[in-house]
């Protein structure tokens, strides 16, 4: 269990400090797992910054801050041996609270404009070959507690796959926003962007599945994934189901919900759909976002070739 998290500065600092959490949450929609990761990288800057000025930090002590002390920062931060992702986010955090902070005419602190992140190595999606999905959504019912249960994970993971959804935006779902008339479904994203993307009758009649064996009926508005008592649906579960799957076909420990969804985009690409169509349903904010997926083509090329010569002709 993780530990709660506090934050070491004045009353006022905490305050606004909630404000920011509230914003991220409501206003940004943040998913649980990155608000966490934030609010965690906060609390451990305002430890440094408690343990550095020998008291608690307020907005004064944050106004003043210089660009020695957010380099002191991150050099203990890379001391604990962290990885450049980690110490990229515990940068990206501060910027975006001094940012919000700016914003709402609060304070103005120009030093950390300065600190650049550290260069990551470029990570291309994971994405699954066609036969590998249809694998795992054939079995994905066989690893469930009960039918219902097991129908569920698999509406779950053919969503995934069949449109190209993150994990958070599936189990966001509320009953009524996919019907058996509906040809599209409105996605809110990250950022609380909305896009449509099309419903594939599979994904439909998975759906429906689910929903005829569920034990719990369902009113406009609420949860369309429930778990076992009814409550939404966690992406743990949906994340140990699948950990369940791969290790029973075998399959590598990049396989998470995720794959999912690069695994949808990869395969669009080498059908020949158009990258500027694959932004759009993936609601990519960015053009170069949707470019890895070509380099993803460009590996799995390679791949082939090495096997053609391991073969010989």
């Amino acid at each position: 269990m993780k530990n709660e998290i506090t934050y070491q500065a004045d009353e006022e600092t905490v305050a606004l400090i909630k404000k920011w959490n509230n914003w991220l949450q409501n206003e940004r929609r943040y998913s649980p797992h990155t608000l966490d990761g934030y609010c965690r990288d906060l609390s451990e800057f305002f430890a440094f910054l408690h343990k550095r000025l020998n008291r608690l930090p307020d907005l004064f002590a944050l106004k003043e801050l210089d660009v020695r002390t957010f380099r002191s920062y991150i050099s203990a931060r890379a001391e604990r041996h962290l990885n450049k992702t980690t110490i990229a986010r515990n940068i990206s955090t501060l910027k975006n609270f001094f940012r919000w902070l700016d914003d709402n005419d609060i304070i103005k602190n120009p030093a950390l404009s300065v600190i650049s992140s550290p260069k990551l190595p470029k990570a291309l999606p994971k994405a699954l070959d066609i036969g590998e999905t249809f694998k795992i959504l054939n079995k994905a019912g066989n690893y469930a507690k009960n039918e219902w249960q097991g129908a569920r994970d698999t509406a779950v993971f053919t969503l995934l796959y069949g449109c190209g959804l993150r994990i958070s935006e599936a189990l966001s779902l509320n009953f009524g926003d996919i019907t058996r008339q509906a040809k599209v479904v409105r996605i809110r994203g990250k950022g609380n962007k909305e896009r449509i993307v099309p419903l594939l009758p599979v994904v439909i009649d998975a759906i429906d599945e689910y929903l005829q064996s569920c034990p719990y009926r369902f009113k406009n508005g609420e949860p369309l994934f429930v778990g076992a008592r009814g409550e939404r649906l966690l992406p743990r579960i949906i994340q140990r189901q699948l950990q369940k799957i791969r290790l029973a076909l075998g399959l590598p420990d990049t396989l998470t919900p995720h794959a999912l969804r690069h695994s949808f985009a990869t395969h669009l690409l080498s059908e020949g759909t158009d990258l500027r169509s694959i932004q759009e349903l993936l609601g990519h904010s960015s053009l170069t976002t949707t470019q890895r997926y070509t380099d993803v083509q460009t590996e799995t090329l390679k791949r082939e070739y090495k096997k053609a010569d391991l073969l010989g002709d």
